[in-house]
């Protein structure tokens, strides 16, 4: 890929947030994003974000899930990790069983070269 094919990557300087990490080393990393302006001070006119992160162990190894926590303290984050950690736990579930689904309707069409897959309605 030439230098004339590549997308312009910029970061959107109306959506800038620092980011701090709390752990407990064991279960899982709370992140805060607080929303800053250009020059680095802090933009009031947004609010905070909390993202929780924790993973499980499956067969193919460690899934990571992430997840949204609305909350206005790391008080508050805290006390509603766990139900975020189920619900994106849940959701992840739900969305590798989607897929799954998915791959087993498609049809590998032998000879078609490099296994073309045929949607089955």
């Amino acid at each position: 890929m030439s230098e004339l094919d590549l997308p312009e990557i910029k970061l959107d300087n109306d959506n800038l947030y620092r980011e701090e990490s709390f752990t407990d080393r064991k279960v899982g990393i709370l992140r805060r994003l607080s929303p800053i302006t250009t020059d680095g001070s802090d933009d009031n006119s947004r609010p905070t974000l909390w993202i929780g992160q924790t993973q499980v162990m499956t067969q193919a190894g460690p899934l990571p899930i992430s997840f949204e926590i609305e909350a206005a303290t790391l008080e508050e984050a805290l006390g509603k990790f766990t139900e975020g950690a189920k619900t994106g736990i849940q959701e992840t579930i739900e969305e590798m069983q989607e897929q799954r689904r998915e791959s087993a309707s498609q049809i590998v069409v032998p000879g078609a070269g490099g296994g073309n897959r045929i949607q089955v309605p």
